[in-house]
């Protein structure tokens, strides 16, 4: 979890930050800057781009399905778009099908 002001990442069971003092409130999606974190892991995103990119189910998993079936049937848009979502995975600005950015390495 991250601090909503801060950006800080919080260790499980904590009240509030340590650094701003932001409180956490329970049952809230975590935010760091103003973009919600997906609850999705970015170690799985990558090793399914790594392993299975080019057919697109790193898309599938992110919850992206209409650009994963296209994906699926052009090769990822015969490569590029591999390259494109292997980059914006390992900046951690990938997002899945809500808009959440993907950058939780658990």
């Amino acid at each position: 979890m991250f601090c909503s002001r801060c950006g800080l990442e919080l260790p499980s069971g904590v009240v509030s930050c340590g650094r701003c003092g932001e409180s956490v409130q329970r049952g809230t999606v975590p935010v760091v800057h103003g973009d919600a974190i997906s609850p999705r892991s970015r170690l799985v995103m990558l090793l399914l781009c790594l392993l299975v990119g080019v057919p697109g189910v790193h898309r599938f998993y992110a919850g992206r399905i209409w650009t994963g079936f296209l994906w699926l049937f052009t090769l990822s848009l015969l490569g590029l778009g591999y390259l494109y979502d292997l980059i914006m995975i390992l900046l951690g600005e990938f997002k899945d099908g809500e808009g959440r950015r993907i950058v939780r390495w658990e």
